[in-house]
């Protein structure tokens, strides 16, 4: 019944505002050197401020081509046809309710032999594109990619950081989004470090980390969000890829990926699956001085299993105007981690230890996250579209753990005593979305609308264990079950139009009812005062942007845009689970939602060198705080800071110094001050500003070799709430060969050329001084192959995301330690 009154709603909408639509249309002519017309040539609408691809359309069998419902501002026009050089028209202005006649164009054969002709991409997108409110990162075009996983590439993005606990933050912002194709995934820090370590760089097209995004968006993510898009298959006939890849560092690992494609003018039937060999060992050190006690800890990791990602679809062309589509996807994992950490007890003032406590940890855990999409899209050609996603998911989680905690003497080490837990964590989530989307023409611009309603029930069993004798005996007082259920109900409306020939406006807002319900139920039957919360709160997130040409050469863009993080589900869970005997993790019922108000202006010089100046301001602001409790151990748990004040400023300089060098440099200076008071000494009051400096050189060396250097550096930021880390440098070299007329590639890199990619950090927060060491294996030897077999023709693409573009992301804890 809801779907339906919906759109009686949005028809509705469409049938009253369409009668004012007032667009104008653009015509032209096409041929080739001979006064010859091919048919077929594909006709692109590009806008000129940012190069966005607005219309699409195809010349017809006399050369002419016609582009209708296009709104007042300055675009060009590029054309392609199979055999020859792709070619631009310059830029030219639409007015309003005006025909515009774009001169002639004339298509030139490409200086090949006719039998290598065959229908590629000639018009190379660059690595780095940076424009109003987004960075692109063009993966598929960057030879140091190779053997690259997707996390790999975040941590080598513009702007982008991770710390020691895979937690991503973009340009000194935590609660980023994380997304595939528009969706985000349902794991913690270390599970979605795990799954982006698993999709490798081939199968990747780009990364948009998109700072400010419209009300069409979810309303979550102060810092924006990071999308990672996929590469799809828009060739007609049958046509596949095939890669296999070797990293070797401390331990080898392996990637192979498989993909093929069917596609005609009724049908698409696509498919692809990859796996990833992870193998790989990590240092963790921890300084902690608490209490006239030190406590130095030395911990080595392992993480060793295999990952698979399977995704299969099909879209069913009814007609011009409509697509009925289904998609599945699912990741599944398998890993063990196995840790061992050696922590002498040292009293500050004289220097002498008093205990040693050995302990080990080996945590199996499988995963599983599913999910099941079925799509519709209406689209005309007087630019009324509709798009209707219903979305089912779930994730599961089966994680155990074996810990021996032994205490020993000094030296001569002798055993004192030793407690020793088993736990079993189960992890059931469902999610189901629907998201109905409506885009029209209305007066000089664009009118969009849409409703999303998404529904989350969480189920969290946490039991301990004690072993005694080799014998489990459950401990019921620290052993629970926690459920979550979380409903949210949104709407929005965004219009998008010329004021004039210069200036353009974006506006819009968007509305979202939370109402969720927890409960914690002790396995003791104990009852506590956070045992259970009910909260139901509505919220306007409103978003707006102006953009200005001055000239030709300049152009202005202004953002604003409102948005809230809320916790992610076990970050709610009140329960305290152990990693070791010294250190805890409890989440925190009464954690409140985060928002955030963020300003954006941004310059833009010839089309291609920008500057941006950012601020942010965040309520509430949420992180992680390592706390004392009992005299001698910790807990992490996640509190409300009173707030986050965010100032940026970025550069974005891409040069081409000869035909065969390309650079491209990213400068990033940001201060971050971060404020609260807890009592008792518990202050917090940092105030850091970071410099960054991101850099890429490439350079065609003739012969199908091509080359590339890259790197990044950042001085001293904000990590964890109350960490001040060290700088981070990394620099990466690489090397392309293309082979069997370019279907085939070849590529070696190395990374982390001088092994100083390391996270160093220091905190000093409740009378507690820690600090901390980390280091993985990122310096590598990495080779790759692919080969592309099958048919090149290719056809427009309908490129589409599915529904649940946020639900998925929050379903647990971003812990700094991994409690199971």
């Amino acid at each position: 019944m809801m779907p339906k009154l919906l759109l009686s709603v949005l028809f509705t909408i469409y049938s009253v505002c369409n009668l004012y639509a007032q667009l104008s249309s653009i015509n032209g002519h096409i041929s080739n050197a001979a006064g010859k017309s091919p048919g077929g040539t594909t006709i692109l609408l590009y806008r000129f401020t940012d190069s966005l691809l607005i219309k699409t359309a195809i010349a017809d069998d006399k050369g002419d081509y016609e582009i209708n419902q296009v709104s007042a501002g300055k675009y060009f026009i590029r054309c392609s046809f199979s055999g020859y050089t792709k070619i631009s028209t310059s830029f030219f202005s639409v007015g309003e309710n005006e025909i515009v006649t774009v001169p002639a164009l004339v298509l030139l054969i490409e200086n090949k032999r006719l039998q290598d002709v065959t229908v590629t991409d000639n018009y190379k997108k660059n690595i780095i594109k940076v424009t109003a409110g987004k960075t692109v990162f063009n993966v598929e075009n960057s030879i140091n990619a190779t053997g690259s996983t997707a996390f790999e590439l975040l941590q080598k993005s513009p702007g982008v950081l991770t710390d020691k606990d895979d937690n991503i933050s973009l340009r000194g912002k935590n609660g980023v989004r994380v997304y595939i194709d528009g969706r985000a995934v349902p794991m913690d820090a270390a599970e979605l470090a795990g799954y982006l370590k698993s999709i490798p760089s081939s199968d990747i097209e780009s990364i948009e980390m998109i700072s400010n995004p419209s009300a069409k968006y979810d309303a979550s993510g102060n810092a924006g969000i990071i999308n990672i898009k996929l590469k799809k298959n828009n060739t007609i006939g049958f046509n596949g890829s095939a890669s296999a890849g070797l990293n070797v560092g401390i331990n080898p690992k392996t990637n192979a990926s498989l993909g093929l494609n069917y596609r005609n003018s009724k049908v698409n039937i696509f498919g692809s699956y990859n796996n990833n060999w992870s193998n790989n060992d990590n240092t963790f050190n921890l300084y902690r001085l608490q209490n006239d006690t030190i406590y130095d800890q030395k911990n080595l990791q392992n993480i060793t299993g295999w990952s698979h990602n399977i995704k299969a679809g099909a879209d069913f062309f009814a007609s011009k105007k409509s697509t009925l589509g289904i998609i599945f996807t699912g990741n599944f994992s398998n890993n063990t981690v196995f840790s061992q950490s050696r922590t002498p007890s040292i009293s500050a003032k004289t220097g002498i230890t008093d205990r040693i406590l050995y302990a080990t940890n080996t945590i199996p855990g499988v995963t599983e996250n599913v999910n099941f999409n079925v799509n519709y899209r209406y689209a005309d050609t007087t630019g009324h579209e509709i798009n209707i996603d219903v979305d089912h998911g779930f994730y599961n989680s089966r994680k155990s753990s074996y810990q021996p905690n032994q205490y020993y003497t000094p030296v001569p080490e002798t055993l004192l005593y030793e407690k020793n837990y088993r736990n079993n964590t189960p992890i059931n989530i469902t999610i189901n979305t629907q998201k109905i989307d409506y885009a029209m023409p209305y007066k000089k611009g664009q009118l969009s609308a849409g409703v999303k309603f998404s529904f989350v029930k969480t189920n969290n069993v946490f039991n301990l264990y004690n072993v005694i004798n080799n014998q489990d005996y459950i401990d019921l007082n620290q052993s629970n079950t926690f459920f979550y259920n979380e409903n949210v109900l949104a709407g929005y409306i965004n219009y998008t139009t010329p004021l004039n020939k210069k200036l353009n406006l974006s506006a819009g807002v968007r509305v979202e009812n939370t109402s969720s319900k927890s409960l914690l139920i002790r396995a003791d039957g104990m009852r506590q005062t956070d045992e259970q919360t009910n909260r139901n709160y509505t919220d306007l997130f409103p978003s707006a942007g102006l953009s200005f040409i001055s000239n030709e050469k300049n152009s202005f863009s202004f953002n604003y845009s409102r948005r809230i993080d809320r916790p992610n589900y076990n970050d709610l869970n009140p329960f305290e689970s152990r990693v070791d005997e010294l250190t805890s993790i409890k989440g925190n019922a009464f954690l409140k939602s985060q928002y955030s108000n963020s300003f954006q202006l941004t310059h833009t010089y010839k089309s291609r060198f920008t500057t941006t100046i950012g601020y942010s301001q965040v309520k509430d602001f949420s992180t992680f705080i390592i706390d004392t409790t009992e005299k001698t151990r910790v807990f992490i748990t996640k509190k409300n800071l009173a707030s986050q004040n965010i100032a940026s400023i970025n550069f974005s300089l891409p040069f081409k110094i000869t035909k065969w060098w390309d650079a491209y440099t990213s400068v990033d200076l940001y201060n971050s001050k971060y404020n609260a008071n807890f009592g008792n000494a518990k202050i917090v009051n940092i105030n850091v500003t970071t410099f960054g400096l991101y850099a890429r050189q490439t350079f065609k060396m003739g012969n199908g070799f091509s080359g590339e250097i890259s790197g990044y550096y950042t001085s001293p930021s904000v990590s964890a709430g109350t960490f001040k880390t060290r700088f981070y440098l990394n620099m990466d070299i690489g090397i392309q060969k293309k082979l069997i007329h370019d279907k085939a590639s070849v590529k070696f890199s190395y990374t982390d050329l001088f092994h100083t990619l390391q996270w160093n950090a220091e905190s000093n927060y409740g009378g507690t001084h820690i600090l901390a060491h980390s280091h993985w294996e990122s310096q590598q030897f990495r080779m790759n192959f692919t080969y592309r077999f099958g048919s090149n023709k290719i056809k427009e693409d309908r490129g589409h995301a599915t529904g649940n573009e946020d639900e998925k992301k929050r379903t647990s804890s971003n812990g700094l330690l991994d409690a199971n």
